[in-house]
């Protein structure tokens, strides 16, 4: 239908933002409200709230600093003043002129040269006067009136949207269809939908300001619930058309459980047992898996994941584990080789990552192609298009949701072939209604107890402003000998940022071939600078270490070395308190990772 206001121009502009019919502009609802009705005195404000205020122009000025230019609007209400300030202000010259009445939203500080209060960067709106018409003043002042993200500048700003959406609405009375059932709105005491629509944009006279600003009225709760039934309607027929898809049945006979109890290192817990029996009866339907493993850090997720990969090798498939950084990948890979060297089968397990230069990346390929090896653990590096799996039987996703849905598709399908199982884990404390919502597609296993032994993990959110804090609390730890990791939101990047996280290049069941390393990679070895000091620890006297290193900055990284290189040329070599002595007196390598 036609929109009164939209013409070829602005409906272009509405389309680059997602907008292209009367029903997604009446959906773009307001992110926050303002009280026009009874606006904020400035003698009530408090330091560090924030707030609305509607005021009138006193002055403005653009004042030139060094930095950059700073403009200046000083508004004010009988005596009471204050000073709203932009920093690269330059754009506002000449927007306020004395008399006008003006809105702004924004944090109330206290100003250090008067006793009045600043508004740093407000939000601000110009409200009407009286050369403009009825119907905008009725929809601007004098009323509880919305506030929108703009969809193109300031001509499609907070009052175009007011007065096109108004427009819309009155144009639309009485013939909004319906989509919810009747029975379903009267059992959920639940508004109709263009009543609710139109209640968000132009809330009623006496609705709370409270519930308004939280989302949390009649009218929101029911554009919320409506948006999410047809969140789970989707994703029931998703799960129903996946249901029809061709998948792999796997057995699950003698063999398999003696290959199972011949890795298990431990007695497993009750909810291990359970989730595997969810997951492996999953696995017996000739339909494809898709299911979630939610646990906490430390109840045994990989362990059960890895049963799975196994009841899928044993069978003659292979296993993927994906992983969202190199670290996890690479921790993933360590724990899976020590725990199937207890295998009689010995399968091959590979590691595939962005960081691997091309000849280790073509020489894992190969291996994946032919089959050879059998479970493979990697990162977004497994779901590029070079890499052909023979025979892919299971997909295990870590933290899922750091993937695009996408990218684990794309991983999912291979071109004549069974969709392979997924299993998808999460350590994120999820609740279930909450995880039905994001994973609807995926049935859930939980793991809800630790191991004997195993200490609780505190899981805590810190704001922003109180990160020193955090650091504090590292630097203790660290400080008293344990260790801390930080996981950054890296996925892509030069394999030069991360030269310390490749811990498989000379071991022969990866499938790579040793090779030495350049110039450039040896120097970013030796000075790549530390974070935090090593703990000191008492000298093995039986090391002997030497009174100064002998090796050339190349070499000073070793695990043999008993000195580590300084980033700073100028600065005298120090002795590593935890390394054995130099390579001058051993003869033989260690095999642990620097």
């Amino acid at each position: 239908m036609y929109v009164r206001g939209v013409g070829p121009k602005v409906a272009e502009m509405l389309a680059a933002k997602g907008i292209q019919t009367a029903e997604d502009l009446l959906y773009h609802l307001p992110f926050r409200y303002e009280d026009r009705q009874n606006p904020r005195s400035l003698d009530e404000l408090k330091p560090g709230e924030t707030a609305s205020v509607i005021a009138e122009v006193r002055g403005s000025i653009l004042l030139r600093t060094r930095k950059a230019p700073i403009f200046e609007l000083t508004i004010g209400q009988g005596r009471f003043a204050m000073k709203c300030i932009w920093f690269n202000g330059t754009y506002l010259n000449g927007k306020f002129h004395a008399g006008q009445t003006v809105a702004v939203y924004g944090k109330v500080e206290p100003s250090r040269s008067t006793s009045n209060f600043k508004m740093i960067q407000p939000q601000f709106e110009l409200l009407p006067d009286e050369s403009d018409d009825a119907e905008t003043r009725l929809l601007e002042v004098g009323r509880i009136t919305p506030v929108y993200e703009s969809l193109g500048g300031a001509r499609l700003a907070s009052r175009w949207q007011r007065k096109t959406i108004f427009n819309l609405l009155e144009s639309m009375r009485g013939v909004v269809p319906e989509c919810l059932p009747k029975e379903m709105l009267a059992r959920l005491d639940l508004p109709d939908r263009e009543s609710a629509l139109r209640e968000v944009h132009y809330p009623p006279e006496g609705t709370p300001f409270a519930q308004l600003q939280a989302s949390a009225t009649p009218a929101h709760r029911r554009l919320i619930f409506e948006e999410l039934f047809f969140l789970e309607l989707g994703l029931e027929l998703k799960r129903r058309r996946m249901r029809e898809r061709a998948g792999i049945a796997f057995a699950t006979n003698d063999k398999v459980r003696e290959a199972i109890r011949e890795v298990l290192p431990f007695h497993p817990t009750s909810a291990q047992k359970r989730a595997l029996g969810e997951i492996v009866a999953d696995m017996r339907q000739p339909s494809p898996m898709r299911r979630l493993l939610q646990g906490d850090v430390g109840s045994g997720k990989t362990i059960v994941a890895l049963q799975a990969m196994l009841v899928a090798m044993e069978n003659g498939y292979q296993a993927a584990l994906m992983a969202p950084t190199e670290i996890l990948a690479t921790q993933h890979f360590l724990s899976a080789r020590k725990l199937l060297e207890r295998s009689s089968r010995k399968p091959r397990i590979v590691l595939l990552t962005g960081s691997l230069d091309e000849d280790r990346k073509r020489s894992t390929r190969g291996l994946i192609n032919r089959g050879e090896a059998q479970l493979v653990i990697g990162t977004h590096a497994l779901i590029e298009e070079k890499v052909e799996f023979d025979r892919l039987g299971l997909v295990v996703v870590d933290e899922q949701h750091r993937f695009g849905v996408l990218q684990r598709f794309k991983l999912m399908k291979k071109p004549n072939q069974p969709e392979p199982d997924v299993l998808v884990m999460t350590a994120t404390p999820i609740p279930r209604t909450l995880a039905l919502s994001l994973y609807g597609d995926l049935d859930v296993s939980v793991l809800d107890e630790l191991p004997p032994g195993r200490t609780p993990i505190v899981t805590r959110r810190v704001p922003g402003e109180e990160s020193e804090k955090v650091w504090q609390f590292v630097r203790k730890q660290v400080g008293q000998g344990r260790q801390a990791y930080i996981v950054y939101p890296v996925i892509e990047g030069s394999k030069d940022d991360q030269p310390e996280l490749d811990f498989s290049h000379d071991d022969p069941d990866a499938g790579i071939e040793p090779k030495s390393s350049t110039k450039r990679e040896k120097q970013r070895s030796c000075c790549f600078p530390r974070l935090f000091k090593k703990p000191t620890r008492p000298r093995n006297p039986a090391s002997n270490p030497p009174s100064k290193c002998t090796r050339s900055c190349a070499q000073a990284r070793s695990p043999d070395c008993a000195w580590a290189c300084s980033t700073d040329a100028s600065t005298p070599m120090k002795r590593r308190s935890s390394c054995a002595a130099s390579s001058a007196a051993k003869s033989t390598s260690s095999s642990r990772p620097p």
